[in-house]
């Protein structure tokens, strides 16, 4: 049986999450061997947004696809880059005048098939947006005629939002992988259909911090309700993601497993 392996590495945040993909990324596809890897970049720059040499970055550290989430048009210089670069992802279900497309299809780096990525935009507790099983619903079939293999990236904040569209896509692809949270969640599996899901990959950032930020600034947001803003923390740095092995005939997933790597320590899985 022929198997595709994809990485995804959950939100990087900030300079500690760009400097621990820099570094681990490389060492992680050499030890992993995955035909493809997806990254979420949408908090790369400071925490809010990413730019458009961040991205160049994040491609050069072993990248072949960037998603982004409700940050990604916070840095005006890469709304030209999300039209010219189809590498990096914007939410499909934005305005279709919005800057930038929701899903490509990409050839494996190996020659060997194709894989489409698809970036959804969750709306509970979220901003107003088109909604997201309608948007992506069309699509399905002509996902279908291109290539089995299909990977979505739901940047959602809740939990029955993200779990509700791993049913609702159960058998139509690959895998339903939940980001925007920063926390890795322990309920990976495989659904019925053979569709890969986890409501939340995880943070590369630093873990010292409240979802990737220094902990004083928050607990003064939260406790004195002054909006100072949050500068990321430093200390703790690590990777979280989630290896997904796909059957290439069906794409169909056979295994997912949650990775989390700390800079300069052995791989923990």
């Amino acid at each position: 049986m022929p198997t595709k392996r994809i990485l995804f590495l959950g939100d990087v945040c900030a300079e500690p999450g760009r400097e621990a993909v820099k570094e681990l990324l490389p060492a992680l596809r050499t030890e992993l061997q995955p035909d493809f890897c997806i990254v979420n970049g949408e908090n790369a720059a400071g925490g809010y947004g990413i730019t458009p040499r961040l991205a160049e970055e994040i491609f050069k550290a072993g990248a072949n696809c960037i998603t982004t989430g409700d940050h990604c048009f916070d840095r005006k210089e890469v709304w030209e880059f999300l039209i010219t670069e189809p590498r990096i992802l914007r939410p499909l279900n934005y305005p279709p005048e919005a800057p930038g497309n929701g899903w490509a299809v990409y050839d494996f780096p190996s020659g060997t098939g194709r894989i489409v990525v698809i970036n959804l935009l969750g709306r509970v507790f979220m901003k107003p947006v088109d909604c997201p099983f309608r948007r992506i619903n069309p699509l399905l079939n002509q996902i279908r005629s291109l290539t089995p293999l299909a990977i979505v990236d739901f940047h959602a904040e809740a939990t029955a939002e993200k779990l509700a569209m791993g049913w609702f896509l159960d058998g139509k692809v690959s895998a339903v992988i939940g980001t925007h949270t920063h926390i890795q969640t322990a309920d990976e599996r495989i659904l019925p259909g053979g569709t890969a899901y986890i409501t939340d990959a995880g943070m590369c950032g630093a873990f010292d911090s409240v979802l990737g930020m220094r902990k004083d600034l928050s607990l003064r947001r939260l406790i004195e309700m002054v909006p100072v803003r949050l500068q990321p923390a430093t200390d703790d740095i690590r990777i979280n993601g989630i290896i997904i092995d796909i059957d290439a005939n069906t794409g169909q997933a056979t295994r997912i497993e949650r990775l989390v790597y700390p800079l300069k320590k052995s791989l923990i899985t």
